[in-house]
């Protein structure tokens, strides 16, 4: 099987940015799992409320799908918050040599990114719930921890020298 890395975090902190370059640069399938979220969950988050897990399990069982049905393929990236360790274990289930990609930032460098981004349907106002939620992917995970104050160049090329 070709290798396949999720590039999870906060929203905001680069992930699809990230994810695309990283699947560019090594030839991968990318997937953005925003684009795999049910309308109902996108309404929920646009009115300002965060998913809950009765939510959450359909989607990630989704992306975990979409992951697995392109291994054949080549690489896969997945873009994903994936912010606990059990939604992250829950993507396991579907793709068990998982790489998890965490291109890490400080809440005042996200909101500051959120706030120029246009036609997404995640509000600024939803961050200090992501923040509270995230569980940081601990060594046991097969992680590569990046910094992402920097450019998204700055830190695709940290990823690929991790890789």
């Amino acid at each position: 099987m070709k290798p396949a890395y999720v590039v999870m975090g906060v929203s905001g902190s680069g992930k699809s940015t990230v994810g695309r370059e990283l699947a560019a640069h090594l030839g991968a399938v990318f997937i953005d799992a925003d684009d795999l979220h049910p309308e109902e969950n996108v309404a929920h988050m646009a009115a300002g409320h965060p998913l809950n897990d009765e939510m959450r399990w359909p989607w990630l069982d989704k992306c975990g799908q979409e992951m697995a049905s392109h291994r054949e393929e080549g690489p896969v990236v997945l873009a994903c918050s994936a912010l606990k360790r059990v939604y992250r274990d829950r993507l396991r289930k579907w793709v068990p040599d998982l790489v998890i990609v965490y291109p890490a930032a400080d809440a005042v460098v996200i909101a500051e990114r959120m706030s120029h981004r246009a036609n997404h349907f995640m509000p600024v106002s939803l961050l200090q719930s992501q923040f509270a939620t995230l569980e940081e992917p601990s060594s046991d995970e097969d992680v590569i921890r990046v910094n992402a104050e920097g450019t998204v160049e700055q830190t695709v090329k940290a990823v690929i020298n991790a890789i």
